[in-house]
């Protein structure tokens, strides 16, 4: 907002307020009675929202709120009202795609040139510019302005700023549902992959200290009661072998979430006939979406994402539950640095890391479930609500990296305590044992379950 537009509205605030009190002045001036009843209680809240209203509308004519590339004029003759501008941005979390907006917009820049809607000169204009809009963003200093919804206005307009009226003809064909569609699955695939390695980090660190405890015995239970004797080290490589199916299932949603949607214009394709398949190359996706209505509106690849999140916290959940088991049974010893203690007791040594990483499971099926439920009532294509996939898709792969983390640490300086793990071992668990020495003896297993 200039300088000039605050002063305006400072005026006509002014302005306003002088009416209504004078208002005010000359009924009270009027009818001494009426300030002897309960009316002009109510007659000054309706002032007061009169006030308001008129003040709210002044504000968005003056400052054309609706602001940015898609300010008054057009189709829209005034301004938005300014809780709408904030209620409908999406700047304030979608800036973390960036770096994929930047791409995709590079990539389309080649693209409309390979079919003359630019010149070779403009299109070396528009990746330039694009490379300084992305040396902003990386360094800290780009400036949101008012106007910017989102980050695809955000990039556009900073572009146009630099190298001018060319910046205009980027968004050629191209719409903001096929570049959102675009920047989120760049984003989820990058997001997807780098979890994968933080898997294996943590797999790795498991499979160490199992090699290196591999002689520590302790039980093995079921229905949280003693059964067998087994190795803490087989224990542990147990809660790895559904992290690894986790890895797997990841892997295998990738391909679905790495299709090119790009070209598929608002949702009946691209006029211009831009070559979908060099966007694609360009933009290293496996391949093209095959249908443009499904292309801009389809979210399955972040239902995935979020259903897999739910069952990785669900396996990460059950390993966090059975070493809060142990740590209180003395087995093991959890290390300070994923521990805190209580603002009353002294004594006390809490597994706040596991219980966190325990409790993130729920948090992650209401996501899962939560965004779904968005999806199930939207007509065909592009859709508002779709906006809504952002902040659980960021939530989620930021809390599966974090407890990754969190959980190689709890693993890789966790202390075990044999002696106290050997406690848990009682004679009965060897009944089985026993029973399966009669049966190399020749007696039916049936009646060796039964000897007493």
């Amino acid at each position: 907002m200039t300088t000039r537009t605050r002063a305006k509205i400072c005026n006509f605030r002014s302005f306003l307020l002088y009416i209504l009190i004078d208002a005010c002045c000359k009924l009270a001036t009027n009818n001494n009675a009426w300030l002897s009843c309960n009316e002009p209680v109510y007659f000054l809240d309706q002032l007061h929202l009169l006030y308001t209203w008129v003040l709210t509308i002044y504000i968005a004519e003056a400052s054309g709120a609706r602001g940015g590339l898609f300010g008054a004029g057009g189709r829209f003759k005034g301004g938005t009202d300014p809780i709408m501008e904030k209620f409908n941005e999406s700047i304030s979390f979608d800036k973390r795609m960036w770096h994929q907006d930047i791409r995709g917009s590079i990539a389309y820049a080649k693209g409309i040139a390979m079919v003359g809607i630019i010149t070779e000169e403009e299109v070396n204009t528009l990746v330039d510019g694009l490379g300084k809009v992305g040396e902003e963003w990386a360094n800290g200093t780009f400036e949101i302005k008012t106007g910017d919804e989102d980050i695809h206005t955000a990039n556009e307009r900073r572009l146009t700023e630099i190298v001018g009226p060319v910046g205009g003809k980027l968004h050629t064909g191209r719409s903001r549902n096929d570049q959102v569609a675009t920047d989120t699955r760049l984003w989820t695939v990058e997001a997807e992959r780098d979890i994968l390695k933080d898997i294996a980090t943590f797999l790795n660190v498991g499979a160490e200290f199992s090699a290196k405890h591999i002689d520590t015995l302790t039980s093995g239970y079921t229905h949280l009661q003693p059964a067998q004797p087994i190795r803490f080290s087989h224990w542990l490589m147990s809660h790895l072998a559904a992290v690894i199916r986790d890895a797997e299932r990841l892997k295998d949603i990738i391909p679905r979430a790495n299709q090119c949607p790009l070209g598929s214009g608002a949702l009946a394709g691209n006029a211009f006939g831009v070559d979908r398949e060099f966007l694609a190359k360009e933009l290293g996706f496996d391949g093209v979406t095959s249908n443009s209505l499904d292309a801009t509106c389809d979210r399955d690849f972040v239902v995935e994402f979020l259903m897999w999140s739910t069952l990785f916290h669900t396996h990460i959940s059950q390993l966090a539950e059975d070493l809060i088991i142990i740590n209180l049974l003395r087995g093991v010893t959890i290390d300070d640095a994923y521990a805190t203690g209580s603002s009353l007791m002294p004594q006390k040594k809490n597994p706040d890391a596991l219980e966190l990483l325990r409790g993130k499971a729920g948090i992650a099926l209401g996501r899962a479930v939560g965004f779904t439920a968005t999806l199930k009532g939207l007509p065909r294509a592009y859709n508002k609500d779709l906006q809504e996939d952002k902040i659980p898709l960021f939530e989620a792969v930021d809390t599966v990296k974090d407890c990754l983390a969190i959980a190689s640490g709890v693993i890789a300086t966790l202390k075990l305590n044999p002696d106290n793990l050997m406690k848990a071992l009682c004679p009965e668990m060897l009944a089985t044992d026993l029973a399966d020495y009669l049966v190399r003896r020749g007696v039916p297993f049936r009646e060796t379950h039964h000897i007493r």
